[in-house]
């Protein structure tokens, strides 16, 4: 079975997503045991970045390594969740350290105001969600 950075790889709608993941250094952990949930977010979503720099200029800053995998970071938890394990009002934690938010209103659920738009990628090392929105550290 693919890993979820196979999976990634090969989705034309998160190819933004991978182009960062590679200039991280998160490459070879999302390839590792896991079990992972990657939060992906859809080009559109890197696209739409104004504040402070958009995506593409990140890429292309030689010293933003660092910011790219801060931000990155922010979309993966350390367990496997599923679309019908988040609740409400839960708090998780990210491999940022940080926590983020799931909502859960009229069957859809969001992660810190990021609606999960594709749900349940499976591979073999955890779940991908893609998403509507980037997600910032705090």
């Amino acid at each position: 079975m693919a890993t979820i950075i196979d999976i990634v790889n090969a989705d034309r709608n998160l190819f933004m997503l991978i182009k960062g993941i590679k200039k991280s250094s998160l490459n070879s952990k999302l390839r590792g045991p896991g079990p992972f949930t990657l939060l992906a977010p859809v080009n559109l979503a890197f696209r739409n970045l104004t504040y402070p720099d958009n995506f593409e200029t990140l890429l292309g800053d030689s010293g933003s390594n660092e910011r790219i995998s801060d931000i990155l970071s922010s979309h993966i938890l350390m367990v496997k969740k599923l679309a019908k394990d988040f609740r409400n009002g839960q708090n998780i934690k990210t491999a940022s350290g940080k926590d983020v938010l799931v909502t859960v209103k009229d069957g859809d659920v969001f992660i810190n105001g990021a609606k999960i738009l594709a749900r349940d990628m499976q591979g073999s090392n955890g779940v991908i969600h893609s998403i509507d929105a980037v997600i910032f550290p705090p």
